[in-house]
């Protein structure tokens, strides 16, 4: 499983906190996010999880950041890479940073804090600043104005996703919903993480005092992850959406397909693997499929009630981008 690893040196600090940073072959991003994260007031714990990096990264991890815990996997895992972070990092509350994400001081802790304040929340997304203009992402103007009610006082605006690499996690609910799934790789793998929390009662929230900067590597493969966007879309339909919901974003992602080369072949893939999607299915309760629904009408994203998929596709790859 793990091919190398670097000692952790603890630091002292909030022993409450750690941070799990996911990297591949991008080398002068995660080396900038260390130096930027081993600078917080409270000193999280660190944990580095590359996915088979061959650009030179675990050289640079191991010269310039002896405190960090540093993992090299055998193969790249996408984003179930960050369930061996989490299962390797003892704190309870975990930064899921990517490696162009950062937060700024004193947000980890005061995320803490309201973990602390609220045992029901399982998520706290931070407000991510872009580039050096620090420009509001538009994802989380979404999500500041989030359709999401739950019962339950949750701080900041109650949420049913979330931004990995913007987000902090309480490690215990994290590890008893599963983490992500290995399947879905990278694209939009948040989403059935947090309904699969949801469904077991946890809440997620957006809180806009927090920050996180996000500068966007130039190193990525944007078809690539619009393709796996729309396949993991579809998937999650099926593994946890009524029959009627996963039939109609089917119906959407094919017409869209028909104009659409990376939605075909994001169609393709999906329908290629759909029995494995069917073997583990588990509908939602009914009062999380009744949040769902209302994100979908924010979205704009009503599948077989007159939207095309693509206005749906558009809108999750700016969330992928943003995302790293």
């Amino acid at each position: 499983m793990v091919a190398a690893t670097v000692p952790h040196a603890d630091a002292k600090g909030d022993p409450r906190l750690g941070a799990v940073v996911l990297t591949h072959n991008r080398v002068d991003e995660v080396s900038r996010t260390l130096a930027r994260l081993s600078a917080l007031p409270g000193h999280p714990q660190i944990v580095v999880v590359d996915n088979a990096s061959s650009d030179g990264t675990p050289a640079a991890i191991r010269a310039r950041f002896p405190g960090v815990r540093y993992v090299r996997l055998a193969a790249n895992r996408g984003a179930a890479a960050r369930n061996v972070g989490v299962a390797l990092c003892d704190r309870p509350y975990l930064a899921l940073c990517d490696d162009d994400t950062w937060w700024a001081p004193g947000g980890l802790r005061r995320a803490a804090d309201l973990l602390d304040a609220y045992p029901s929340l399982a998520v706290v997304t931070a407000k991510l600043l872009v580039g050096p203009s620090g420009r509001v992402d538009p994802v989380s103007e979404l999500m500041a104005v989030s359709p999401v009610r739950w019962s339950t006082a949750l701080p900041g605006a109650p949420l049913l996703g979330f931004l990995a690499g913007a987000s902090v996690v309480r490690r215990a609910a994290f590890l008893r919903a599963g983490g992500f799934e290995p399947r879905l790789f990278l694209g939009g793998e948040e989403e059935l993480l947090a309904i699969d929390l949801a469904s077991a009662g946890w809440g997620l929230a957006y809180v806009d005092e927090l920050v996180v900067h996000h500068f966007p590597s130039a190193l990525r493969d944007r078809a690539g992850r619009r393709r796996l966007i729309a396949r993991n879309g579809l998937w999650i339909a099926w593994l946890r959406r009524p029959y009627s919901r996963a039939l109609a974003k089917t119906a959407a992602l094919a017409r869209a397909a028909t104009s659409d080369p990376v939605a075909r072949d994001g169609l393709l893939d999906a329908l290629r693997d759909l029995p494995w999607a069917l073997r583990h299915r588990r509908v939602a309760p009914p009062q999380v499929e009744a949040q769902l629904r209302r994100v979908e009408e924010q979205k704009g994203g009503r599948g077989g009630a007159g939207h095309s998929a693509r206005r749906a596709l558009a809108m999750l790859s700016r969330e992928a981008r943003s995302a790293g």
